[in-house]
Formats: C-alpha cells, sequence, structure tokens
C-alpha cells in the first residue's frame, strides 16, 4: 500500500499535491455527537417538538420585546397625565386666580389627570404580566431587568390606584365642601377623608419598600436608570401621602373643632440669625374656633421685653445658652434650633405677659410669608403700597431700615406689614378661587422648614415632632451635620451672610470614621452705605471694627457619639467650646467676620459608621446653606 493511501486509511491528512476529501457534514455529526442522539434528531416525532420549542422561545422573547415597548410609552403616558396634574396644583400658586379657573374645573382637572394615569398604568401592568413574562423573569441573571420592568409597572398601577385617588378627592372634597358660609374651613370634610388618606399614606410606604426590593444594578442600564428615576418619584409623592394623612389628624383638633384654641405667631427677623432662623420680632395671637381663624392681637418684640419666663429646659440647655438667658430675654429666646424650645419660651412669655394660655406656636419668616403671597396674592398697607412675593424679603430686612430710619416708626411699619400680610392670607384661605393653590404654597414652606409648629397638648406634639415643620432637632444614632450661627454682634448683616457646608467621611480608625467637616462662611455686606441701625454693634468687641463687620456664634451639632480630633479656623488651630443638646455633642466658636471677607472652620471629628450620609440641618435665613453630604459606608476588617 502506498504512503498516501496508508495516511488516508489512518485518517490523516494527505500529502502535499495529493486530493483532499470533501467535507461531509453528515459525517462530521456522526463524529461529534453519539449515534443515539443523532438517529433522535433525524427522527421527525423528536425534531418537531424541538422546533415548535424553539419557537415558542423566540416568540415569547418577541412578545417581551413588543409588550415591554408598549408598557413603556404607557408609563411614559401616566407620567404625562402626573406631569399635567402637578402644573394644575401648582399654576394657581405661580399665576391670578382668575387664571386657575373656578375650584369644580380645577378639581375635574385633578380627577381626570389621575383616572388618566390610572388607565396609563393599569395597561402597562397587563402588558408586563402573563406566561411569557413570568419565567423570563426568573431566570438567573438575565431575568434582573424583566423583574426591574415588572416590578415598576406593577408599582405604578398600585400607586395610582391605592395613593393618588384619596389625594384627588381631598381636593375635591374640600373645595367643593371647603366652607359651610364662605368664611372657615370645613373639618367635617377633612375628617370624612382622613382614613381614606391613612390608607394612602400606608400604601405609598408599601410601594416604595417593593420598589427599594427590585433588581438594580443590572445588565440593562436603561432599566436601573428608569428604576431610579421612579423611585426618585416616589420620594416626592411618599412625604407628600404622610404629610396628607398627619394633616387630616391633626388639623380638626388644631383648628377648634373640639373647642376654640388660641397660638402665638412670630414672625422671625433673618437679617438678625437665631437658632430657629431668626430674630423674634413682630408677633400676632391666633383664634381657631371650628375652623373659622380671626387674628385677636398684634405686636412687636418690645412689647414682650420684659416679659421673663421659669421655664426649665434642662441642665444640657443651660450649659449651652445660659450666659445668653434665653428664657428671661425675648430677643434670645430661640438660639436652640430645637424649635419646641423656642415656642415653649414664647408661650410661656405670652402667658406671663397677657395672662392667657395658648394651645400652640408657630415660627416662620419672611422667605416662608413670600411663598405664601405667591399663592395669596400681593397684599396693600395702609399707605397704599404693595407687599408682594418678590419684595417682601427685601421690604422687610433691608429696604426698611433706610425707608424708616426712626426706631419707633420702623416698628410700627414693622407691625403694618405683618398686620397686612395676615389678614390677607387668611382672607385667601377661604377664598374658592385661591384656597387649593394657597394650601400647597403652605405644604411647601412647611416642608422646607420655613413654617414651624408646635402644639401644648401632648398627643399633637408627638405628631408634629416626627415631621419636619415640628422643627425638632433630629435625635437617634443617624449622622448630623448640623451648622448652626446666632448673631453676636446686634447687626442686621446676616442679609448678606452666605454659608457652605461640606461633610466628607474618611477612613476607619479602630472601628471609627474619620469625618471632616468644612463650614464656609462670607460676609458679603458693603463696606458703606448701610443705615446705621443695620451696622451697629451690641457687643462693645476689645479690637477694632468698620461697619459691616459682623460676628458670630457659630455651633455645629455634630452625630450622636462623635468626638472632635481637632479644628482650624482659616488654617489656624482653634479651641471650641463643648456641649450636647438632645444627645448631639455642640461644638462652638466665637468668629469675628468682617465685611467683604470669607472664613473657613474645618472640624476633624471620630464617628460611628453608617452606611448613609449624614442628615443635613438646615437653619433658613435670607441665603439657603449650600451643603453636601458625601457617602461614607460602614467599616469593615
Amino acid at each position: 500500500m502506498s504512503e498516501t493511501r496508508r495516511d488516508a486509511s489512518r485518517g490523516q491528512q494527505p500529502s502535499s499535491g495529493a486530493e483532499r476529501p470533501r467535507w461531509n457534514p453528515r459525517r462530521c455529526t456522526e463524529w461529534v455527537l453519539p449515534a443515539v442522539i443523532v438517529r433522535r434528531l433525524r427522527d421527525r416525532r423528536v425534531r418537531v417538538p424541538l422546533y415548535a420549542a424553539a419557537g415558542l422561545v423566540l416568540a415569547g422573547a418577541a412578545w417581551i420585546a413588543v409588550t415591554g415597548v408598549l408598557a413603556r410609552n404607557e408609563l411614559l403616558a401616566a407620567q404625562g397625565s402626573l406631569e399635567t396634574l402637578r402644573r394644575h396644583l401648582a399654576q394657581p400658586a405661580a399665576a391670578p386666580a382668575a387664571a386657575a379657573g373656578p375650584p369644580a374645573a380645577l378639581s375635574a382637572t385633578v380627577q381626570n389627570a389621575v383616572r388618566d394615569a390610572t388607565g396609563h398604568t393599569a395597561r402597562a401592568h397587563r402588558l408586563t404580566t402573563g406566561p411569557a413574562w413570568f419565567p423570563a423573569a426568573h431566570l438567573p441573571v438575565l431575568g434582573g431587568p424583566l423583574r426591574t420592568v415588572r416590578g415598576i409597572a406593577e408599582a405604578s398601577d398600585r400607586l395610582t390606584h391605592d395613593v393618588l385617588p384619596p389625594l384627588a378627592r381631598t381636593v375635591a372634597e374640600l373645595d367643593s365642601t371647603g366652607t359651610d358660609d364662605g368664611r372657615h374651613l370645613n373639618l367635617s370634610a377633612l375628617r370624612r377623608v382622613a382614613p381614606l388618606l391613612e390608607q394612602a399614606s400606608r400604601s405609598a410606604s408599601r410601594v416604595r419598600a417593593d420598589v427599594d426590593g427590585l433588581p438594580h444594578g443590572t445588565w440593562l442600564p436603561a432599566t436601573d436608570r428608569a428604576r431610579t428615576e421612579f423611585a426618585r418619584q416616589l420620594d416626592r409623592i411618599t412625604p407628600l401621602a404622610h404629610d396628607a394623612a398627619a394633616a387630616a389628624r391633626l388639623m380638626p383638633s388644631m383648628l377648634g373643632a373640639d373647642g376654640p384654641r388660641r397660638y402665638l405667631a412670630v414672625f422671625e427677623n433673618t437679617a438678625e440669625a437665631r437658632g430657629t432662623g431668626g430674630l423674634p420680632g413682630a408677633f400676632a395671637v391666633l383664634r381657631a374656633e371650628r375652623g373659622r381663624l380671626s387674628f385677636e392681637h398684634f405686636g412687636n418684640d418690645t412689647e414682650l421685653t420684659e416679659a421673663s419666663t421659669d421655664v426649665d429646659l434642662g441642665a444640657e440647655f443651660n450649659g449651652l445658652y445660659g450666659p445668653s438667658e434665653p428664657t428671661r430675654t425675648w430677643v434670645n429666646s430661640n438660639m436652640s434650633p430645637h424649635f419646641p424650645y423656642a415656642a415653649r419660651i414664647w408661650a410661656a412669655a405670652w402667658q406671663r405677659h397677657s395672662g392667657q394660655r395658648v394651645d400652640g406656636a408657630f415660627g416662620l419668616d419672611p422667605g416662608a410669608v413670600s411663598g405664601l403671597l405667591t399663592a395669596s396674592g400681593p397684599a396693600r398697607l395702609p399707605d397704599g403700597s404693595a407687599v408682594t412675593a418678590h419684595n417682601v424679603v427685601d421690604l422687610s430686612e433691608r429696604a426698611s431700615y433706610a425707608l424708616h430710619p426712626d426706631f419707633k416708626r420702623r416698628k410700627a411699619y414693622f407691625l403694618d406689614v405683618a398686620r397686612t400680610v395676615a389678614i390677607r392670607l387668611l382672607g385667601a384661605s377661604t377664598d374658592p378661587t385661591r384656597r387649593t393653590a394657597l394650601f400647597s404654597a403652605l405644604h411647601r414652606q412647611l416642608e422646607d422648614g420655613r413654617i414651624k409648629v408646635w402644639s401644648g397638648h401632648a398627643a399633637e406634639q408627638r405628631e408634629l415632632l416626627a415631621r419636619s415643620f415640628g422643627g425638632a432637632l433630629p435625635g437617634g444614632s443617624a449622622p448630623l451635620a448640623g451648622l448652626v450661627v446666632n448673631n453676636a454682634a446686634g447687626t442686621k448683616l446676616d442679609y448678606y451672610l452666605d454659608r457652605r457646608l461640606t461633610w466628607a467621611p474618611g477612613r476607619c480608625v479602630d472601628g471609627r470614621r474619620e469625618v471632616t467637616v468644612t463650614a464656609r462662611l462670607a460676609n458679603g455686606a458693603p463696606v458703606s452705605g448701610l443705615p446705621p441701625y443695620v451696622v451697629q454693634r451690641v457687643d462693645d468687641p476689645p479690637y477694632d471694627t468698620r461697619p459691616g463687620d459682623n460676628r458670630l456664634l457659630v455651633s455645629y451639632y455634630a452625630s450622636a457619639g462623635a468626638t472632635l480630633d481637632g479644628a482650624t479656623l482659616d488654617g489656624r488651630s482653634v479651641q471650641l467650646s463643648h456641649g450636647t443638646e438632645r444627645g448631639h455633642p455642640v461644638f462652638t466658636l466665637d468668629v469675628e467676620l468682617p465685611a467683604g471677607a470669607a472664613r473657613t472652620l474645618v472640624l476633624h471629628l471620630l464617628e460611628r459608621p453608617a452606611d448613609r450620609p449624614a442628615f443635613v440641618l438646615r437653619q433658613p435665613l435670607v441665603h439657603p446653606l449650600r451643603a453636601r453630604a458625601l457617602p461614607g459606608g460602614p467599616c469593615t476588617g
């Protein structure tokens, strides 16, 4: 036998120049697959079911792709309906009441938008259920994005069925029966919708928790982005549902459904900073009876100058603020950022001064008044000039000092502004064409902490402490970053104060987290041209100052259990005084802040490790605090 034939008979490659054998796929298959399998594949009874199964898989994939696109379109349409809802609710707050239409039209618009959104989300939910979606969503690895899509559709359906309709019904109830005689709130209507709002609040919490449990970080980034955006929307809706339920529980009793109530409303001047916001100035006594609101008295801070109290707020409070005598000095009564402390002092001071007990207290500043005037429309002063959303902050905290240099005339002017604005807002609350817009604006100011509420009734106060408008210094072990300033010079220069705060966790040391806090304070006051009352100082510092120079007590409220490892001011080491308030260490430094200058305070802390950024305490002043809290994480190893 030749070498070529011998090589071929062994299955080897023939030598160069010999004819190559043709490739035979049938023989190749026989080489690779066992003979039994090959025979079964040739068998039509086996081949047809395999082809059918493959076809079903392809059909299922196509079905998922098509219905997924359709479901996405439905969810986008639902989002458009909800945006229409948001726009119509917000429109009256940004436009004259006539542009919003009558209350019945607004209620119909709200309910139609909710109805449209409900239909779209129901279709999206149906499109993502069935025999194709369920098994595909439970495939290992590959099914993660499909589970997320199904979860978003289901959560959207529950949101529009269980959460939004009670909110829409509340708008309809309050608009259709908001006042019995056009002059007071119908508290019975609010009590009727209270159970629905409670259910909506619970449903919103469950939906938010379920969305947190959906897969994320999958192989499909678009799905992850959709989940993140939906969670962000829920973060806006869920607190709204909670606040609506709390309002339905609290408002009837607080507005006098079970007997008359009186409240002290204090206007805080944020041109001179205090812990809760600004210097307590003008005030009013508000009466509520069966939903009807009226003002019984207006006054200014000079009326309560001598109204000392015997309120005992504990040794920690006295250790921090005792030298300033906040329980005996009205203008220092709110140095602590914990609003219930100030409210208790205010209530006791009014009782000592007038003999009249109040059931609670409110604190609000010109920024809050601006937000409310956006909805109510301008207020007209006795001299014919207008107080508007655009000028009230500047008018009350800057321009008035130049317009009225005389002390008594200026105090009377502040009182005119407070009275005129209060009566204007009170009228808007019973005006059917403005009521919804005003309530929407009121909710925004409460949420932002520019309006704070305290009740002298224990059950109500427990509810308020859990809300942002309760003005409480947070308790518990969660990380906290609180920059608080108190004006120590007696100037009105905090109108020009700019604040920035950065909370940056670092490495772990013996199970504790290093945290660097950087606070930058800038005094933008001009060096000339300001009225004498704005720049005059009552602190008599032992060093030379110029008009426009300011002085602040700068306090940092740290996380519970934090210790200070060192601090610098403009790069130089400084010693801070130390105290404690409601479980939080408080580190304080007296800082001179010249006009046009900026100073940087850096604190090096050791804190308990946490898996989330710090909660930022935002003291409401003229210019909002610009803050960043960077993520940290638990200490490991």
